[in-house]
């Protein structure tokens, strides 16, 4: 399965770029610690050469001077080597984890800020596989990986030099046995870059597909749908145990056909060894030292193996989350910014124009025609029309999470598009059908309506709202953890809550999306006060369902296949018998309901077709 969002040219290496830029100095530091430490860890195999060439010959002539040289120099290297590397697992730690910390804010920062129709089409199961699978394989590359990797390098440079220094015949032929070495890496990496990228987008299904099912986990138990799950899950989860198969399987070719190379080598090199001892062209410690080297030489790009597992991996990851951070949002902050201009003194509401709007979604859909319309400051005006009429998307438009297609939207002559998202979000405040709780205190969450609120001001609204109440006869009061989606309190309170929170945000333009549909009656009639006081005085466009919502409209805007059909007053609405009437009279009279539902909405046809299944 392919991720929807590829990666740009050079995303993810311009990616890493940046994440390293910052802590430069340091990892220059890192690096030349790492350089040290393997440069003096390669002292020893010297030190060995020149113990059986010159230090066991001089004992024998009771010279004990080059054997304690021997020692010391030993004791030394071993010291020497232990304390580097200790800072270097220091320095290379602090350096991982400030990378981290760095791209996992990007990411949520970045996240947060793309549009609305980014979301629609990216799940938040795709999104939590980026922020914790992608950056978990990158943090295992930053904490173990790069050392092997730059560590090998360097191994390798300072190895050959070595070699080529102690016999250059030796030293040419360990590069000679290098080069099939370096092709069978350079094969792994080409035939495993596939295969880890398609891993990468496996396991962002496999998360999303836990995160859909346990997020509406009321809603898999209510329609017995574990089994259906069970049986999506069985072919997701096995699609990505393939992939993992075939990443091990790419490993194992890797690791049987390097060792087989290295082992190869190093036996020739042997025996090519001792044939020139034997032969006094070669002398014994330099053969000795060769062979530890070879040894060496030789078992780093064997331990590449895992490494290059981990690489990529991480490169597959890096890759995901560059294409993420590069999508950009479909309603942009303007470049030159616009301030709405003062209110007028006691003027709450402010003024909101449609000038020749439409849209049409990314698949060509036309979801509103070119219309025009005018909200009076202070006005409420109710929207109601059949399912897929286009009553969300004009609210979402007038809240700017969507640009229109063509015409634009005004708020007091002043184009949505050159309003900063923070002034935006002051003047206008959505609260949706289904009012969402996060996780925290029920003064926490009236608070988000403005952060520097203090608890009087909290109080204030609630109790305006009607919410003081049932909140004084929780545990703690404002002080009650509601817990995530506020699990522990009504459909209605949450409602409540909503509805005060956007009071407490005092905006000049609320949104309602209907914010009674799923309530009983008794909690209807309590959001409806709340919802009373939170719209006197303002400009509001209601997404109305039910006759009540309609009641507390000055004006009704009926919306049929994207267009607006009819516009008046609800008394004027009734009086031209046209849609709305037929819509009031349904509300009103139970036993036309089914009739004249079915006339607006096809979908109740189909309602019905099930209900009346034996």
């Amino acid at each position: 399965m392919k991720d929807a969002l590829p990666a740009p040219p050079g995303a993810s290496r311009a990616l890493l770029g940046s994440l390293l830029r910052p802590h430069r100095r340091r990892v220059v530091v890192t690096c030349l610690v790492l350089i040290l430490q393997r440069g003096i860890s390669q002292v020893s195999p010297l030190l060995v050469a020149y113990t059986i060439d010159r230090a066991v010959p001089a004992l024998r002539e009771n010279d004990r001077g080059p054997i304690l040289a021997v020692c010391l120099g030993y004791l030394l290297v071993v010291a020497g080597s232990g304390a580097l590397q200790y800072g270097y697992v220091r320095l290379s730690a602090r350096v991982g984890q400030d990378v981290i910390f760095d791209l996992l804010g990007r990411v949520f920062r970045h996240s947060q800020a793309l549009s609305v129709d980014f979301h629609e089409r990216y799940t938040s199961g795709r999104l939590t596989s980026r922020a914790t699978s992608d950056v978990g394989a990158l943090r295992g590359l930053l904490t173990k990986g790069l050392e092997d990797i730059v560590g090998a390098v360097l191994t390798t440079v300072c190895i050959t030099g070595l070699l080529l220094y102690l016999d250059w015949q030796l030293g040419l032929a360990a590069v000679a046995v290098g080069g099939p070495l370096y092709l069978t890496v350079r094969t792994f990496r080409r035939r495993a870059t596939r295969v880890y990228r398609e891993r990468s987008s496996a396991m962002a299904t496999v998360t999303g597909k836990f995160s859909e099912t346990f997020h509406n986990i009321r809603a898999v138990q209510t329609f017995r749908l574990e089994r259906p799950n069970d049986e999506s899950f069985r072919r997701i989860n096995r699609h990505h145990a393939d992939l993992n198969g075939d990443a091990a399987l790419e490993m194992g070719r890797y690791v049987t056909s390097s060792r087989l190379i290295a082992n190869a080598g190093i036996a020739l090199l042997v025996m090519w060894g001792a044939h020139r001892v034997a032969s006094d062209s070669l002398e014994l410690g330099v053969f000795t030292a060769a062979v530890l080297y070879l040894r060496r030489l030789y078992d780093d790009p064997l331990k590449l193996g895992g490494v290059l597992d981990a690489y990529q991996s991480a490169v597959a990851s890096l890759e995901k989350i560059a294409a993420l951070l590069a999508q950009r949002p479909s309603v942009p902050e303007p470049a030159a910014p616009q301030r709405l201009p003062a209110n007028a003194p006691g003027r709450r509401g402010r003024q909101v124009v449609f000038e020749n709007v439409s849209f049409t979604y990314r698949t060509g859909d036309e979801v509103l025609s070119p219309f025009d319309l005018t909200l009076t400051a202070g006005e409420t005006v109710a929207v109601v029309g059949a399912t897929g009429a286009g009553k969300s998307t004009l609210a979402k438009l007038l809240a700017r999470f969507h640009d229109p297609s063509h015409g634009r939207v005004l708020l007091d002559d002043v184009d949505l598009r050159d309003l900063a998202t923070a002034e935006l979000r002051r003047g206008v405040v959505m609260v949706t059908q289904d009012a969402f709780i996060f996780s925290g205190t029920i003064a926490d969450n009236i608070a988000i309506g403005r952060p520097e609120a203090d608890r009087k001001d909290i109080e204030r609204a609630a109790r305006a709202i009607g919410a003081h109440g049932f909140i004084s006869a929780l545990p703690d009061g404002y002080d009650t953890d509601v817990r995530t989606r506020g699990t522990l309190i009504s459909a209605g309170q949450r409602q409540l809550l909503a509805l005060a929170r956007a009071l407490l945000a005092d905006p000049a333009v609320v949104i309602l999306d209907e914010a009674t549909s799923s309530l009983d009656i008794p909690g209807e009639r309590l959001v409806q006060r709340a919802m009373s006081t939170v719209l006197k005085g303002r400009t509001a466009l209601v997404i109305a369902h039910r006759l009540s919502t309609v009641r507390i409209a000055d004006r009704v805007l009926v919306l049929a296949d994207g267009r607006v059909v009819e516009d008046g007053t609800p008394d004027a609405l009734i009086d031209r018998r046209g849609k709305f009437a037929d819509l009031h009279a349904a509300w009103s009279s139970p036993l036309n309901r089914s009739a004249l539902i079915r006339s607006t909405s096809p979908l109740v046809t189909q309602a019905e077709s099930f209900s009346n299944r034996p």
